[in-house]
Parts: C-alpha cells; sequence; structure tokens
C-alpha cells in the first residue's frame, strides 16, 4: 500500500492532514496501532491550535507570526516527547545495560540535546508544552524491537516536522534554527538503528530491520539508509500533530491500543557534550 502520494496538491500548509490521520496508525502497525485516532484526541489537539488562530502569543514571542508560533508549540510537544522517551530507555530498559557503552552513551547525550531543544523552543514562545504525560506501545520499554521501532519513528516524525518549520517559519533565523534541530534528530535516527544489532541475544537481538513511521521494516545495515532526509509530504504542523496524537492523547492511545499508563515528562538541566556542538545563536555562528 502506498501511504505517501508526493504528487497530491499542497496549495496550503494545512492540506494533506485527512492523508496523516487515515495512514498514521497502517504505517504504525509495528508498535501495535489501529488505523483511526479518537476524536476527543482531535478536539484536544485544536484546543491548542486554536489559540494561535487567534493569534494569541506571549509577550516574550511577540515578533513571531502566529504560524511561527504553533510550530514551535508542536516543536516543543515532539521534544517533551523525546526527552520522556530517552529517559525511560536509559532509565528502565532492561536490554539497556547489556549494549556496548558507546551506544549508552548516545542515548543519553540524545536525552540531554532533545532537553536543549526543548528549552530554547521555549524561550522563544514564553510558553511550556501543553502535554506533559505520554502514551507509548505496550512493551515499550521491555522489548528491544518495539523500543526501537517506535524510537525511529519518533524521529521520522520529528524530521518532518522540522522540515516544516524550514519550509513555513517566517524568518531565515527561523529556518535555519529548525535545519540544525534537525540535523541532530537524522544523527538519533541513524544511531538509534546503530543500537539494533547491537542488542544482546539475552534481549533477543542482534536485531536485523527496525520499522520506522512509513511502516516498512528496513535493514539495519547500513545505518545511514538515507540519502535524502524524508519529509513524509508533510507541508503544514498540523500533520506532525496529528500523527503524535496516539503519544500525547489518552483516547487516542487507546485506539491505537497503546498502554495508557502515562510517563510524565520531567525536564531536567541539560549538559551537552562539547561546547563546539553548543547552540550560539539563531543566527548560528
Amino acid at each position: 500500500m502506498k501511504l505517501f502520494n508526493g504528487n497530491e496538491p499542497a496549495n496550503s500548509p494545512y492540506e494533506g492532514a485527512n492523508l496523516s490521520r487515515r495512514s498514521l496508525f497502517k504505517r504504525a502497525s509495528v508498535v501495535g496501532a489501529s488505523t483511526a485516532i479518537a476524536f476527543s484526541g482531535l478536539s484536544a489537539m485544536a484546543s491548542v491550535l486554536d489559540p494561535l488562530a487567534q493569534g494569541e502569543t506571549s509577550n516574550s514571542a511577540a515578533a513571531l507570526t502566529t504560524g511561527d508560533t504553533a510550530i514551535l508549540i508542536a516543536a516543543e510537544v515532539a521534544e517533551a516527547l523525546a526527552v520522556t522517551t530517552y529517559s525511560n530507555i536509559v532509565h528502565t530498559s532492561p536490554f539497556f545495560s547489556r549494549i556496548p557503552r558507546d551506544d549508552q552513551n548516545y542515548l543519553f547525550a540524545a536525552r540531554n540535546e532533545e532537553m536543549s531543544h526543548y528549552l530554547l523552543e521555549q524561550s522563544v514562545t514564553g510558553q511550556p508544552t501543553p502535554f506533559t504525560s505520554f502514551f507509548y506501545p505496550r512493551d515499550m520499554f521491555a522489548d528491544p524491537q518495539t523500543t526501537l521501532n517506535t524510537l525511529v519513528t519518533l524521529e521520522d516524525a520529528f524530521i518532518a516536522a522540522y522540515l516544516v518549520g524550514v519550509r513555513n517559519f517566517s524568518t531565515a533565523d527561523l529556518r535555519v534554527t529548525a535545519a540544525r534541530i534537525m540535523g541532530i534528530e537524522s544523527d538519533h535516527r541513524t544511531l538509534a538503528r546503530v543500537v539494533g544489532g547491537d542488542v544482546s541475544a539475552t534481549d533477543g537481538g542482534p536485531l536485523v530491520k527496525i520499522t520506522g513511521i512509513q511502516g516498512v521494516p528496513e535493514n539495519i545495515d547500513p545505518p545511514n539508509n538515507n540519502g535524502y532526509e524524508r519529509t513524509l509530504c508533510w507541508t503544514g504542523i498540523d500533520q506532525a500533530l496529528s500523527a503524535l496524537m496516539p503519544f500525547v492523547d489518552e483516547s487516542s492511545a487507546k485506539a491505537a491500543g497503546f498502554d495508557t499508563k502515562a510517563f510524565a515528562f520531567q525536564p531536567f538541566t541539560p549538559h551537552l557534550a562539547t561546547p563546539l556542538g553548543n547552540f550560539i545563536s539563531f543566527k548560528g555562528c
């Protein structure tokens, strides 16, 4: 089944959202998702977007357009979800202690990087993430295949979402910042695929294939299997938000067959690996 149609019209930033809603759970079959998003979940997301459509922004974000703010708030949701995901992998997943040290260090570093992204975005909007707890597929942090399938699925979504920012942000500084963050999410996707081959036999490894958001099992060798980043044909940030609904809304999680145990977002002060990789300015210099 073809899940993404590159020839679909994209005259509006919000066209194509229905395609995303119909197809997400087929793409996410690797993590036990269903084929529909609960209406209450869409209502919850609408409550996030509606104030932005009415032009409400914080004083600290006075220079932003409403479209900029919508993208940044969506990015905060994604980064809070990423922080929660990496935190629970490194602190609760039994397989984590049995992967090589460099893999462990990648996961710890990714956790810090995602937290740094979140704080940067919050500093611009002056608003916290509207979602502070998250839901996952069953056995998310117990079964390495589920963990890595889901992690790559999320990184696929984050990459495509930041490319929406590259497309739609109103200023060059914001577009460059989105590209800089997207590059790190791409690192994370590749390194998550590296981990698959290092899963120990005790935990069912080594894994041979990992399935991301497009629902296609892909060989882990080579882990850097993209010649170009995948846009998922997303042109509006609502498509990214729709893709994240099962992770942020309990009704949508139930519809997707996820576990409805909530995992709290727990912010912390990040420490990046080297000053050379720190954020310098929105101009990137």
